[in-house]
Protein backbone atom coordinates (compact mmCIF):
# COMPACT_ATOMS: atom_id res chain seq x y z
CA UNK A 1 0.00 0.00 0.00
CA UNK A 2 1.15 3.52 -0.84
CA UNK A 3 0.09 7.08 -0.14
CA UNK A 4 0.05 9.41 -3.14
CA UNK A 5 0.75 13.12 -2.73
CA UNK A 6 1.13 16.03 -5.12
CA UNK A 7 4.67 17.32 -5.30
CA UNK A 8 3.70 20.46 -3.42
CA UNK A 9 1.98 18.45 -0.68
CA UNK A 10 4.98 16.11 -0.47
CA UNK A 11 7.33 19.08 -0.13
CA UNK A 12 5.15 20.57 2.61
CA UNK A 13 5.06 17.19 4.38
CA UNK A 14 8.84 16.99 4.40
CA UNK A 15 9.30 20.59 5.53
CA UNK A 16 6.59 20.42 8.19
CA UNK A 17 8.00 17.20 9.63
CA UNK A 18 11.52 18.62 9.86
CA UNK A 19 10.22 21.77 11.57
CA UNK A 20 8.15 19.66 14.00
CA UNK A 21 11.33 17.82 14.97
CA UNK A 22 13.34 20.97 15.67
CA UNK A 23 14.55 22.46 12.39
CA UNK A 24 14.06 26.12 11.62
CA UNK A 25 12.20 26.89 8.41
CA UNK A 26 15.45 28.24 6.91
CA UNK A 27 17.16 24.88 7.50
CA UNK A 28 14.17 22.66 6.69
CA UNK A 29 13.27 24.21 3.34
CA UNK A 30 16.48 23.45 1.35
CA UNK A 31 16.56 19.89 2.66
CA UNK A 32 12.90 19.34 1.77
CA UNK A 33 13.69 20.41 -1.80
CA UNK A 34 16.54 17.87 -1.84
CA UNK A 35 14.22 15.11 -0.64
CA UNK A 36 11.71 15.82 -3.40
CA UNK A 37 14.47 15.89 -6.03
CA UNK A 38 15.69 12.47 -4.89
CA UNK A 39 12.16 11.08 -5.18
CA UNK A 40 11.73 12.47 -8.69
CA UNK A 41 15.07 11.03 -9.83
CA UNK A 42 14.13 7.62 -8.47
CA UNK A 43 16.68 7.64 -5.63
CA UNK A 44 14.26 6.52 -2.91
CA UNK A 45 17.06 5.77 -0.45
CA UNK A 46 17.76 9.54 -0.20
CA UNK A 47 14.14 10.64 -0.37
CA UNK A 48 11.41 10.17 2.22
CA UNK A 49 13.15 6.97 3.36
CA UNK A 50 15.80 9.14 5.00
CA UNK A 51 13.42 11.67 6.57
CA UNK A 52 12.96 9.77 9.88
CA UNK A 53 16.76 9.63 10.25
CA UNK A 54 17.03 13.39 9.69
CA UNK A 55 14.38 13.83 12.38
CA UNK A 56 16.15 11.45 14.76
CA UNK A 57 19.32 13.47 14.37
CA UNK A 58 17.48 16.71 15.04
CA UNK A 59 15.98 15.26 18.20
CA UNK A 60 19.27 13.86 19.54
CA UNK A 61 21.10 17.03 18.42
CA UNK A 62 23.44 15.38 15.96
CA UNK A 63 22.08 18.13 13.74
CA UNK A 64 21.57 21.66 15.02
CA UNK A 65 18.06 22.63 14.01
CA UNK A 66 18.64 26.36 14.38
CA UNK A 67 22.12 26.36 12.82
CA UNK A 68 23.33 29.60 11.24
CA UNK A 69 25.99 28.82 8.62
CA UNK A 70 28.59 31.52 8.02
CA UNK A 71 30.43 32.21 4.77
CA UNK A 72 33.88 33.75 4.48
CA UNK A 73 35.69 34.92 1.34
CA UNK A 74 39.30 33.78 1.47
CA UNK A 75 39.98 35.40 -1.92
CA UNK A 76 38.01 36.37 -5.01
CA UNK A 77 37.76 32.68 -5.98
CA UNK A 78 38.06 30.79 -2.67
CA UNK A 79 35.18 30.58 -0.19
CA UNK A 80 34.56 28.72 3.05
CA UNK A 81 31.36 28.02 4.93
CA UNK A 82 31.09 26.88 8.53
CA UNK A 83 27.84 24.87 8.48
CA UNK A 84 27.47 25.24 12.27
CA UNK A 85 26.63 21.50 12.51
CA UNK A 86 23.39 22.09 10.65
CA UNK A 87 22.02 20.48 7.51
CA UNK A 88 24.48 20.67 4.61
CA UNK A 89 21.87 21.85 2.12
CA UNK A 90 21.50 25.34 3.59
CA UNK A 91 25.27 25.76 3.96
CA UNK A 92 25.84 24.68 0.35
CA UNK A 93 23.16 27.05 -0.95
CA UNK A 94 24.77 29.89 1.00
CA UNK A 95 28.18 29.12 -0.46
CA UNK A 96 26.84 28.85 -4.02
CA UNK A 97 25.64 32.47 -3.87
CA UNK A 98 29.30 33.53 -4.01
CA UNK A 99 30.79 30.51 -5.78
CA UNK A 100 28.75 30.72 -8.98
CA UNK A 101 29.29 34.40 -9.89
CA UNK A 102 32.97 34.12 -8.97
CA UNK A 103 33.42 31.18 -11.34
CA UNK A 104 31.58 32.94 -14.15
CA UNK A 105 33.79 36.01 -13.78
CA UNK A 106 37.16 34.39 -13.09
CA UNK A 107 36.90 31.04 -14.86
CA UNK A 108 37.14 28.89 -11.75
CA UNK A 109 36.19 29.12 -8.07
CA UNK A 110 36.00 26.74 -5.13
CA UNK A 111 34.00 26.28 -1.94
CA UNK A 112 35.02 24.40 1.22
CA UNK A 113 32.39 23.48 3.81
CA UNK A 114 33.19 22.30 7.34
CA UNK A 115 31.19 21.30 10.43
CA UNK A 116 28.65 19.85 8.02
CA UNK A 117 26.41 16.80 7.70
CA UNK A 118 25.14 14.33 5.12
CA UNK A 119 24.47 16.35 1.95
CA UNK A 120 22.03 13.80 0.52
CA UNK A 121 22.46 13.22 -3.21
CA UNK A 122 25.76 14.88 -4.13
CA UNK A 123 24.70 15.16 -7.78
CA UNK A 124 21.76 17.32 -6.71
CA UNK A 125 24.27 20.03 -5.80
CA UNK A 126 26.59 19.64 -8.79
CA UNK A 127 23.57 19.84 -11.08
CA UNK A 128 22.77 23.22 -9.52
CA UNK A 129 26.22 24.38 -10.65
CA UNK A 130 25.83 22.88 -14.12
CA UNK A 131 22.45 24.55 -14.63
CA UNK A 132 24.38 27.84 -14.58
CA UNK A 133 26.36 26.57 -17.62
CA UNK A 134 29.37 25.82 -15.42
CA UNK A 135 31.19 22.54 -14.90
CA UNK A 136 30.16 21.35 -11.44
CA UNK A 137 32.52 19.16 -9.42
CA UNK A 138 31.68 18.03 -5.89
CA UNK A 139 33.11 15.88 -3.12
CA UNK A 140 31.70 14.84 0.25
CA UNK A 141 33.09 12.55 2.95
CA UNK A 142 31.24 10.26 5.32
CA UNK A 143 31.80 8.21 8.48
CA UNK A 144 34.45 5.53 7.91
CA UNK A 145 33.06 2.36 6.34
CA UNK A 146 35.70 1.23 3.81
CA UNK A 147 38.93 -0.52 4.77
CA UNK A 148 42.12 -0.23 2.73
CA UNK A 149 43.03 -3.18 0.52
CA UNK A 150 44.10 -6.06 2.74
CA UNK A 151 42.59 -4.55 5.90
CA UNK A 152 39.35 -4.99 7.85
CA UNK A 153 39.30 -1.72 9.81
CA UNK A 154 37.41 1.12 8.05
CA UNK A 155 39.46 4.23 7.34
CA UNK A 156 37.37 6.24 4.86
CA UNK A 157 33.66 6.60 4.13
CA UNK A 158 31.76 5.84 0.94
CA UNK A 159 32.97 9.32 -0.11
CA UNK A 160 31.16 10.19 -3.34
CA UNK A 161 32.46 12.34 -6.17
CA UNK A 162 30.18 14.04 -8.69
CA UNK A 163 30.67 15.89 -11.99
CA UNK A 164 27.81 17.60 -13.85
CA UNK A 165 27.99 19.03 -17.37
CA UNK A 166 25.52 21.33 -19.14
CA UNK A 167 24.91 20.87 -22.86
CA UNK A 168 22.27 22.07 -25.31
CA UNK A 169 20.05 23.72 -22.74
CA UNK A 170 20.13 21.23 -19.91
CA UNK A 171 22.31 19.00 -17.74
CA UNK A 172 23.39 16.12 -20.00
CA UNK A 173 26.20 14.38 -18.10
CA UNK A 174 25.95 13.55 -14.40
CA UNK A 175 28.64 11.38 -12.89
CA UNK A 176 27.72 10.71 -9.27
CA UNK A 177 29.37 7.72 -7.67
CA UNK A 178 30.66 6.62 -4.32
CA UNK A 179 33.99 4.95 -3.59
CA UNK A 180 32.02 1.85 -2.61
CA UNK A 181 30.21 -0.59 -4.89
CA UNK A 182 26.90 0.86 -3.65
CA UNK A 183 25.90 3.65 -1.29
CA UNK A 184 25.63 2.51 2.33
CA UNK A 185 22.04 3.75 2.39
CA UNK A 186 21.16 1.03 -0.15
CA UNK A 187 22.24 -1.60 2.37
CA UNK A 188 20.26 0.15 5.11
CA UNK A 189 17.14 0.03 2.93
CA UNK A 190 17.55 -3.73 2.50
CA UNK A 191 18.20 -4.25 6.19
CA UNK A 192 14.85 -2.62 6.95
CA UNK A 193 12.99 -4.54 4.24
CA UNK A 194 14.55 -7.89 5.14
CA UNK A 195 16.09 -8.35 1.68
CA UNK A 196 19.48 -9.93 1.19
CA UNK A 197 22.30 -8.10 -0.60
CA UNK A 198 24.32 -9.40 -3.56
CA UNK A 199 27.75 -10.89 -2.99
CA UNK A 200 30.42 -8.24 -3.49
CA UNK A 201 28.55 -5.33 -1.94
CA UNK A 202 30.00 -5.54 1.55
CA UNK A 203 32.00 -7.54 4.08
CA UNK A 204 31.24 -8.65 7.62
CA UNK A 205 33.41 -7.68 10.62
CA UNK A 206 35.65 -10.64 9.75
CA UNK A 207 36.42 -9.16 6.32
CA UNK A 208 34.52 -11.91 4.47
CA UNK A 209 31.72 -11.49 1.90
CA UNK A 210 28.21 -11.43 3.32
CA UNK A 211 24.68 -11.41 1.90
CA UNK A 212 23.15 -10.29 5.19
CA UNK A 213 22.67 -6.50 5.23
CA UNK A 214 22.65 -6.41 9.04
CA UNK A 215 26.04 -8.10 9.21
CA UNK A 216 27.26 -5.81 6.43
CA UNK A 217 26.30 -2.77 8.49
CA UNK A 218 28.54 -4.08 11.27
CA UNK A 219 31.43 -4.62 8.87
CA UNK A 220 32.78 -2.64 5.91
CA UNK A 221 31.67 -1.62 2.45
CA UNK A 222 33.35 -3.11 -0.60
CA UNK A 223 35.31 -0.47 -2.54
CA UNK A 224 34.45 -0.26 -6.23
CA UNK A 225 37.33 -1.61 -8.29
CA UNK A 226 39.18 -2.87 -5.23
CA UNK A 227 42.23 -0.80 -4.29
CA UNK A 228 41.37 1.73 -7.01
CA UNK A 229 38.07 2.52 -5.30
CA UNK A 230 39.86 3.02 -2.02
CA UNK A 231 42.24 5.40 -3.80
CA UNK A 232 39.34 7.51 -5.11
CA UNK A 233 37.77 7.56 -1.65
CA UNK A 234 41.08 8.62 -0.14
CA UNK A 235 41.31 11.48 -2.64
CA UNK A 236 37.82 12.62 -1.61
CA UNK A 237 38.82 12.39 2.06
CA UNK A 238 41.76 14.70 1.39
CA UNK A 239 39.55 17.22 -0.43
CA UNK A 240 36.70 17.21 2.09
CA UNK A 241 38.36 16.71 5.47
CA UNK A 242 42.05 17.57 5.22
CA UNK A 243 41.45 20.58 2.98
CA UNK A 244 38.34 21.93 4.76
CA UNK A 245 39.26 21.16 8.37
CA UNK A 246 36.21 18.90 8.76
CA UNK A 247 36.29 15.59 10.62
CA UNK A 248 38.00 12.60 9.06
CA UNK A 249 35.72 9.65 8.46
CA UNK A 250 37.31 7.92 11.45
CA UNK A 251 36.35 10.90 13.63
CA UNK A 252 32.78 11.34 12.36
CA UNK A 253 29.79 9.80 14.11
CA UNK A 254 27.35 7.63 12.16
CA UNK A 255 24.81 9.08 9.73
CA UNK A 256 22.44 6.25 10.71
CA UNK A 257 22.06 6.17 14.51
CA UNK A 258 21.66 8.53 17.46
CA UNK A 259 25.03 7.85 19.07
CA UNK A 260 27.80 10.43 19.33
CA UNK A 261 28.28 14.10 18.62
CA UNK A 262 27.46 15.82 15.30
CA UNK A 263 29.34 14.12 12.42
CA UNK A 264 31.16 17.33 11.45
CA UNK A 265 31.92 16.07 7.93
CA UNK A 266 32.79 18.27 4.96
CA UNK A 267 32.09 19.07 1.32
CA UNK A 268 34.19 20.68 -1.39
CA UNK A 269 32.91 22.13 -4.66
CA UNK A 270 34.65 23.46 -7.76
CA UNK A 271 32.84 25.48 -10.43
CA UNK A 272 34.50 26.05 -13.81
CA UNK A 273 33.39 28.39 -16.59
CA UNK A 274 34.34 26.50 -19.78
CA UNK A 275 34.00 29.66 -21.90
CA UNK A 276 37.11 31.04 -20.22
CA UNK A 277 39.16 28.10 -21.48
CA UNK A 278 37.66 26.93 -24.77
CA UNK A 279 35.74 28.35 -27.72
CA UNK A 280 34.49 24.90 -28.65
CA UNK A 281 33.47 23.27 -25.36
CA UNK A 282 29.78 22.93 -26.25
CA UNK A 283 30.50 21.23 -29.58
CA UNK A 284 33.09 18.93 -28.03
CA UNK A 285 30.62 17.81 -25.34
CA UNK A 286 27.91 17.29 -27.98
CA UNK A 287 30.27 15.06 -29.96
CA UNK A 288 31.37 13.19 -26.86
CA UNK A 289 27.76 12.46 -25.90
CA UNK A 290 26.96 11.36 -29.46
CA UNK A 291 29.92 8.97 -29.42
CA UNK A 292 28.48 7.30 -26.34
CA UNK A 293 24.87 7.22 -27.50
CA UNK A 294 25.67 5.68 -30.90
CA UNK A 295 26.95 2.52 -29.21
CA UNK A 296 24.32 -0.17 -28.70
CA UNK A 297 23.04 -0.68 -25.16
CA UNK A 298 24.99 2.25 -23.73
CA UNK A 299 23.88 5.38 -21.95
CA UNK A 300 25.45 8.63 -20.85
CA UNK A 301 26.21 8.67 -17.10
CA UNK A 302 23.29 10.20 -15.24
CA UNK A 303 20.90 9.97 -18.18
CA UNK A 304 18.56 7.62 -16.33
CA UNK A 305 18.23 9.98 -13.37
CA UNK A 306 17.81 12.99 -15.64
CA UNK A 307 15.13 11.14 -17.65
CA UNK A 308 13.35 10.08 -14.45
CA UNK A 309 13.20 13.67 -13.22
CA UNK A 310 11.78 14.82 -16.55
CA UNK A 311 9.24 11.99 -16.75
CA UNK A 312 8.13 12.58 -13.15
CA UNK A 313 8.11 16.39 -13.31
CA UNK A 314 4.31 16.58 -13.26
CA UNK A 315 3.57 13.33 -11.46
CA UNK A 316 2.56 12.83 -7.81
CA UNK A 317 4.95 11.24 -5.33
CA UNK A 318 4.15 7.88 -3.75
CA UNK A 319 5.28 6.95 -0.26
CA UNK A 320 5.09 3.51 1.31
CA UNK A 321 2.12 3.61 3.68
CA UNK A 322 4.06 2.40 6.72
CA UNK A 323 6.72 5.03 6.08
CA UNK A 324 4.05 7.69 5.56
CA UNK A 325 2.39 6.80 8.88
CA UNK A 326 5.76 6.92 10.63
CA UNK A 327 6.43 10.38 9.17
CA UNK A 328 3.01 11.62 10.29
CA UNK A 329 3.69 10.30 13.81
CA UNK A 330 6.87 12.39 13.95
CA UNK A 331 4.74 15.53 13.75
CA UNK A 332 2.91 14.71 16.99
Amino acid sequence: MHTELSQNDAFELAKRTLISCGASEENATPLAHGIISAELEGIKSHGFHYLPIYCLHLQCQKVKGNAEPKIKSQSSVAFTVDADNGFAHRAINLGFKDLLPAAKKNGIASLAISNSYNCGVLGYHTQAIAKEKLIGIGFTNAPASIAPAGGIKPVIGTNPISIAIHNEGTVKILIDQSASVVAKSEISVRAKSGESIPTGWAFGPDGKDTNDPNIALQGTMAPTGGYKGFGIGLFVEIMTACLTGANLGTEASSFADDKGAPPGTGQFFIAINPDKYSDDFENKITSLIRNIETEEETRVPGSKRIANALANSEKPITINEDLYNKIISLQA
